[in-house]
């Protein structure tokens, strides 16, 4: 039974991160593969009333029930199905649907802060950060926050300021020491996609051959 690849992709909110996830997804299609968002594992925060819950830090390592997510990992790792978390984000809140996740060939775990966890990071064949400049990031995190999510210019500079900056600073940016490629993202960067697909295929024929001897980057 062939181990699953665990590729996890970091950086900071903004930063290109799903652009970079998607691309590998639909050029590595041939193959079982899927995308875990990071953000599916926000705590549960059905004790708490809706004003708490819009006052919490979502940008911190502990707004994530990374026990939660090292358990699933390591179920797929073994070839199981499992039943993913999903968050509303109108409600602030973990949904209560799941969604089915049965075994497959490779897994992209994308998120903020996927990096960060030792447990988890430890589970992962190759570990990329995207790297972009702050305005950027805002100015992306802006559009969607007020296009996909409702959210009032004043809510999301005063979360920016007050939350994403500081916890990017604090957390987020230092993962990056992690990270065997660091992929500088103004826009999609097709050198980096294509060097990232290559390393994947040869660790996949390695784990379909028996071959490998040492399959994860250094």
């Amino acid at each position: 039974m062939n181990k699953p690849i665990i590729i996890g992709i970091a950086g900071g909110s903004g930063s290109g991160k799903t652009t970079v996830s998607r691309a590998l997804y639909q050029r590595f299609s041939g193959h079982p593969i899927t995308i875990i968002e990071q953000d599916y594992y926000y705590n549960d925060q059905s004790h708490l009333s809706p004003e708490v819950r819009r006052r919490q830090n979502y940008d911190h390592p502990c707004a994530f029930d990374n026990d939660l997510l090292y358990s699933q990992l390591m179920q797929l790792l073994e070839r199981k199905a499992v039943e993913l978390p999903q968050y509303d984000y109108a409600a602030d809140n973990r949904a209560a649907h799941t969604k089915h996740q049965p075994p497959v060939d490779v897994i992209i775990l994308e998120g903020i802060l996927s990096l960060y966890d030792e447990k988890i990071r430890s589970l992962m064949d190759i570990k990329i950060y995207v790297d972009t400049d702050a305005d950027l990031r805002f100015i992306r995190r802006m559009q969607r926050d007020c296009v996909e999510r409702g959210r009032s210019i004043d809510s999301v500079v005063g979360q920016y300021i007050n939350q994403v900056r500081p916890m990017h600073n604090q957390f987020v940016e230092p993962t990056k020491r992690y990270a065997n490629i660091i992929i500088p993202c103004d826009e999609q960067n097709n050198v980096a996609i294509d060097v990232l697909m290559a390393k994947i295929a040869v660790i996949l024929q390695q784990r379909m051959t028996g071959t490998e001897t040492n399959g994860s980057l250094p």
